[in-house]
């Protein structure tokens, strides 16, 4: 798979690439940046922090289900969500992939550009998106020259370090009915018992390592046992899984 292609279908390996994307660009005066819901957790980049870094690369635009960047790609660049979403994922050459994290307006990938390794993971379109590439060289200057963004960046690392960490602990140690609860619990509101990122059962499968078939009864033994209730539109979670 080429960065830049749009592809369809469910599994990205296996899908046949349709056509390449030609970049819009844009004036930063344009860019919705202040619309932005912001990010509320330690890493998160503050408004004229996005604008600053904004103005220093180019604006691109992309197609729901484009590949933006490959695993095993030179990491050249640091990129900058305006609008829309991504997803962060991991495949083999059968196509199975494992969703590592999706992000949206005000968040970033490519921060790992400040080191000499290729692209550990690919990351693709959920939905049309408009985002900001700086260069490595850019970004590394950016950096040295605000040392309050370069410790933000790093704050952003620990946490997905974190998160990380926590994945490979739940895909070890957790049977898929516990993958999947704790999941959704953590895609949960804080405060809430709604899920507010609607998933289907073949991203849901991605996120935690299973097949399709193996979520759909998991989903239904959960609503089965009382952990959660699923309608049309939501899913509402009535029951924390035991501590692990």
């Amino acid at each position: 798979m080429k960065a830049g292609a749009t592809v369809t279908g469910k599994r990205p390996t296996s899908m046949r690439i349709v056509h390449k994307v030609a970049p819009r660009h844009a004036r930063i005066a344009d860019l919705p940046v202040e619309h932005a819901p912001l990010p509320r957790q330690a890493g998160a980049l503050a408004l004229e922090d996005l604008r600053g870094l904004a103005a220093m690369g180019t604006i691109k635009t992309f197609r729901r289900h484009t590949v933006i960047v490959c695993e095993g790609d030179e990491n050249d660049s640091f990129h900058l969500i305006l609008t829309g979403r991504v997803k962060v994922f991991v495949s083999d050459e059968h196509g199975k992939e494992i969703v590592l994290a999706t992000h949206g307006p005000g968040e970033y990938f490519g921060e790992m550009v400040v080191d000499e390794g290729p692209r550990c993971a690919s990351v693709m379109t959920l939905e049309a998106s408009r985002v900001a590439v700086i260069t490595k060289a850019k970004f590394v200057d950016f950096l040295v020259e605000h040392p309050e963004v370069a410790l933000k960046v790093l704050q952003k690392m620990v946490r997905r370090l974190r998160s990380l960490t926590q994945k490979v602990k739940s895909l070890a140690l957790l049977d898929v009915h516990g993958r999947v609860t704790r999941l959704l619990f953590e895609l949960s509101a804080h405060g809430s018992t709604r899920v507010i990122e609607r998933l289907t059962q073949q991203e849901i499968a991605n996120r935690v390592g299973a097949s399709r078939e193996m979520i759909s009864r998991v989903m239904r033994d959960l609503a089965a046992s009382g952990y959660i209730s699923i309608d049309k539109k939501h899913i509402t979670l009535l029951k924390r899984p035991r501590p692990h």
